[in-house]
């Protein structure tokens, strides 16, 4: 079973931690970080420690709508979006991998949210992570 990493509250996630915590993952992450944040995107990522989950988690924003969290594991790194039933129906068309769509589509509600987690670990997956940021960036 994988396990959640940066659970020291007194550690901050710094550059130098991720390069450790995150192993090989860490230039997929380094790669997503720099793209989001650029110029195309306007991403703000910001790390802070919570204390309900016990753990560091990434924020990520546009402006003050929150995009997406970002969580640090074994080998890994997890991306959770959540939408609403009524902002979730445009996922089934988008252009990315058909096992993210199905994994969705049998995912258990969060409340009246659903989730949408990408786990990480490969520079090919960037490119369904950019999808799916553009389309939750887009919503309302």
């Amino acid at each position: 079973m994988e396990t959640q990493l940066l659970r020291d509250q007194d550690v901050y996630p710094s550059e130098a931690v991720l390069k450790i915590v995150l192993k090989d993952s860490f230039t997929v992450y380094m790669e997503l970080m720099e793209i989001i944040t650029g110029v195309d995107y306007g991403l703000i990522a910001n790390w802070n420690y919570y204390k309900d989950g016990k753990a560091w988690l990434c924020k990520v924003c546009h402006k003050k709508k929150t995009i997406f969290w970002l969580s640090a594991w074994e080998g890994c790194f997890k991306t959770g979006f959540y939408f609403t039933e009524k902002n979730c129906s445009g996922i089934p068309g988008l252009n990315i991998d058909e096992s993210i769509k199905k994994d969705f589509s049998n995912r258990q509600p969060v409340g009246k949210l659903l989730p949408l987690v990408v786990i990480v670990n490969r520079e090919e997956q960037i490119r369904d992570l950019l999808k799916i940021i553009e389309y939750k960036k887009k919503l309302k």
